[in-house]
């Protein structure tokens, strides 16, 4: 008869751990090699139902403990709560992860269970801080598993920049238009003779807190002075996109499922934007001109009246089957180093690249506003990248009134470096030393670390101090 085997190395580990036996006492004992009793931890070799008879009786073990049928199935279920969690939805495909983590690491699935009921703990207490901020005149939203924002943040970071169905029927419409070297009149003579609307550029104190204004019983569109030309015709190749293409845009958004109105809302503002610039940035052209420019973003800018941004923007969506080009990625930062946008042709490769290094040029950028800062940087993982930083510059700033400054980082992988104008600015072996962000780096010796890695201890010595106060062991 066949010979049941048991795979449960874990379990052998635990209770060997919970009596206090090193392997060589424990395989001494059951009278096999330490090396084997290694593998049975490690569970590249069965338990069998001998050593398992060998464990009840010299360790007084009960064979049921090696099962632990009862233990995981809560604990499985406790799993199960933490990911429908809908900030976990969506995490794993079915649940025989879940039985792994059960199985191979109960004490991490424990403080996994813990840290989610400490936040939904916390949670609970902001939402008891909004009812009593409501209570006393001061409405507060009520807090959600996931802002909105974040929801279609994480949606639009994690898929490539390309929508085909917009980009063609933006670039059919731009061939419609036949602008010339005029798109922003192009622009105003479609809504003028289509839908009757007119826009007017309105001064600062007529409008104070809005950018673009649609009135639609004086079918006016209402463009603010602060703006620059370049966002000024981006506002109203938007209002275009919404009039001409909005059942299209309205598609996109439905094929998100997202649940909150808000966050519909908040995407359709997005692939509105995503359309604009298809519209003044058609793809063929816009294609055809970065492959003889060798992707200089300034004469792209110069070439289709868009600012260094609105160009950025577009080169992370050039991915058309057949005429693809180069896979750009993009974020975008304030001085304060919050991250506004980040965007790829292929998603942004956060796994990869991180975004969060201090010793990026989108933060040197800011001391050098307007200039275009080149360099090449290299994880400690090796991936290599070219990484292009120049600032952008808000809406005008009144008199008394802090302009609002932000940095792009445009980047892609460093292979791409004889295709770019800016691979010829590039020294030859001096790749900037980057890693994903303070918490999540390991490289020894780094003169801007912030933060210690949660991934090493400490390396605490009275006797000897490091470059920084966050060496560690």
């Amino acid at each position: 008869m066949a010979e049941n085997k048991i795979f449960a190395g874990p379990r052998v580990r635990r209770l060997r751990n919970g009596i206090g036996l090193t392997q060589a006492a424990m395989a001494k004992s059951l009278g096999i090699s330490p090396s084997y009793l290694n593998l049975i931890e490690r569970n590249q070799r069965p338990l069998t139902v001998q050593l398992i008879l060998k464990l009840s009786e010299v360790h007084r073990i009960d064979p049921a403990g090696l099962h632990g049928s009862s233990e995981k199935a809560v604990s499985l279920a406790e799993l199960k709560a933490v990911f429908a969690d809908p900030l976990l939805a969506g995490e794993l495909p079915g649940d025989q992860e879940l039985v792994e983590i059960a199985e191979a690491a109960p004490n991490a699935a424990a403080g996994l269970v813990k840290l989610h009921g400490a936040y939904r703990e916390l949670e609970a207490r902001l939402s008891d801080l909004s009812g009593l901020l409501a209570h006393e005149g001061k409405a507060a939203p009520q807090p959600a598993a996931r802002l909105p924002m974040d929801e279609v943040q994480e949606v639009l970071e994690s898929r490539p920049n390309f929508y085909p169905a917009l980009d063609s029927a933006a670039e059919a419409f731009h061939a419609a238009l036949a602008p010339g070297d005029d798109p922003a009149g192009a622009l105003r003579r479609w809504l003028r003779e289509e839908h009757d609307v007119s826009v007017r550029v309105l001064p600062a104190e007529t409008m104070p807190n809005w950018r673009r204004r649609f009135d639609r019983h004086s079918r006016r569109l209402f463009v603010s002075e602060r703006l620059s030309a370049p966002d000024r015709l981006r506002e109203i190749a938007g209002e275009c996109v919404s009039l001409r293409l909005g059942e299209l845009v309205e598609e996109e958004v439905r094929s998100f499922s997202f649940q909150s109105p808000e966050a519909r809302r908040l995407a359709r503002v997005e692939l509105t934007r995503y359309a604009a610039h298809a519209l003044i940035m058609p793809y063929g052209a816009f294609h055809a001109a970065a492959e003889r420019t060798a992707y200089d973003v300034e004469v792209l800018c110069a070439r289709f009246q868009v600012s260094f941004e609105q160009a950025a923007s577009r080169l992370t969506s050039l991915q058309r089957a057949g005429a693809p080009g180069v896979p750009f990625f993009l974020m975008e930062m304030d001085h304060a180093g919050h991250r506004l946008r980040r965007a790829g042709a292929r998603g942004f490769p956060a796994q990869r690249f991180g975004g969060g290094c201090v010793k990026l040029p989108v933060h040197d950028a800011f001391a050098q506003a307007g200039r275009v800062l080149v360099e090449a940087g290299e994880t400690p993982a090796g991936d290599a990248f070219l990484l292009v930083a120049r600032t952008v510059e808000g809406p005008r700033a009144g008199a008394g009134e802090r302009p609002r400054r932000s940095a792009v980082l445009l980047g892609c992988d460093l292979a791409y470096k004889d295709r770019l104008v800016y691979g010829r600015l590039l020294r030859e072996g001096a790749a900037l030393k980057i890693g994903p962000a303070c918490r999540l780096c390991e490289r020894v010796g780094c003169l801007a670390r912030a933060e210690p890695p949660l991934t090493r201890p400490l390396g605490l010595d009275e006797w000897t101090s490091g470059l920084t106060p966050f060496d560690f062991q």
